[in-house]
């Protein structure tokens, strides 16, 4: 992904604001994650956009997929276009 494509997915995603959902068990911080993942963006990418580092990416997509209970990135992905956080 470009950065200027980066750049407009982390402003988009700043923009947002995060409804607390009781049906979303996540912190608000996974919940942008996740929008993140579901679009296809890497960790170094959400990494980057969310100004916050790889490792810690890295983290909030292992508590995500507990959370979920899915086994990968995709399934995660899907779950968060069902629930309507893309």
């Amino acid at each position: 992904m470009k950065a200027g494509e980066l750049r407009r997915v982390a402003t988009t995603m700043a923009t947002r604001i995060a409804a607390p959902n009781p049906d979303i068990p996540l912190t608000q911080r996974e919940t942008q994650v996740l929008r993140h993942m579901a679009l296809g963006l890497s960790n170094k990418e959400i990494a980057t956009s969310l100004t916050i580092s790889v490792e810690t990416v890295k983290e909030h997509v292992q508590n995500i997929l507990r959370k979920l209970a899915v086994a990968d990135r995709t399934q995660a992905a899907v779950w968060a276009v069902r629930h309507g956080l893309v």
